[in-house]
């Protein structure tokens, strides 16, 4: 039986099949190793999270968490907090003014100023807000409790652990014998050596205690990423030899 020629135009159709046919396979093809390509990259993105997240808790987990006894913070020979103040007066009384490189400005984004920490560790310079304030909390660093800055006793500075240069969050990667620096207008520069890091539970006051047996002490305190738990950092001022 013969068949029937294929006239041009039919012929011409059925190549324009054949064509647009191949034309959305190559398409579908393009489309699922795209697809393909988004899933791997969202998995390697879940795998760098899940890592990125074990990685920070086990860094946590690996700082102390101390109890309010277990605090050792040497002290004078007397526990009298009339007598400790009169220590710390006379102590600051008899302060020699260090050298300043510049003034700290008095105010930072219409917040008055106390002071200007540096840490050079972690690439971390921020004034220090005079107040305690929720809002002043969210622009920087604010002093918490204790003397007036580079005096005797415990200078105790909050901040945040936001994702901000100027906050807080580099704090866990820092050492016992890391220095830091503590400038204001009245006293000078300071220099203080890191010599304790732990954490404590959030109702734990035992890290602001101001018993520092005639020493300047500057205390860190900010928050950690995987509980309620506080980070604490404490550096006491560098022996003069």
């Amino acid at each position: 039986m013969e068949t029937l020629p294929v006239s041009y135009p039919m012929l011409q159709i059925l190549q324009e099949g054949k064509k647009n046919m191949a034309q959305r396979e190559t398409r579908k093809r393009r489309r699922e190793r795209i697809k393909a390509k988004i899933r791997l990259a969202i998995l390697a993105l879940i795998f760098a999270i899940i890592l990125f997240t074990i990685s920070g808790y086990i860094q946590e987990q690996k700082i102390a968490l101390l109890e309010e006894n277990q605090i050792i913070i040497e002290r004078t020979s007397f526990t009298n907090t009339e007598e400790t103040n009169l220590l710390q007066q006379e102590e600051n009384a008899n302060l020699t003014k260090h050298a300043l490189d510049e003034a700290i400005e008095e105010s930072y984004l219409g917040f008055s100023t106390i002071a200007k920490l540096e840490v050079p560790k972690i690439n971390l310079d921020t004034y220090i807000l005079k107040d305690y304030t929720q809002e002043g909390m969210k622009v920087c660093a604010s002093k918490f409790w204790g003397p007036e800055p580079n005096e005797v006793g415990n200078f105790c500075i909050a901040g945040h652990n936001y994702q901000q240069e100027n906050m807080f969050n580099h704090l866990i990667d820092l050492e016992t014998g890391d220095e830091l620096y503590l400038s204001d207008n009245k006293n000078g520069k300071y220099v203080y050596t890191i010599d304790k890091i732990y954490r404590v539970k959030p109702e734990n006051t035992a890290p602001i205690m101001q018993e520092t047996q005639g020493k300047r002490m500057v205390t860190l305190i900010t928050c950690v990423n995987y509980s309620k738990n506080r980070l604490i950092v404490q550096a006491v001022e560098e022996e003069k030899e």
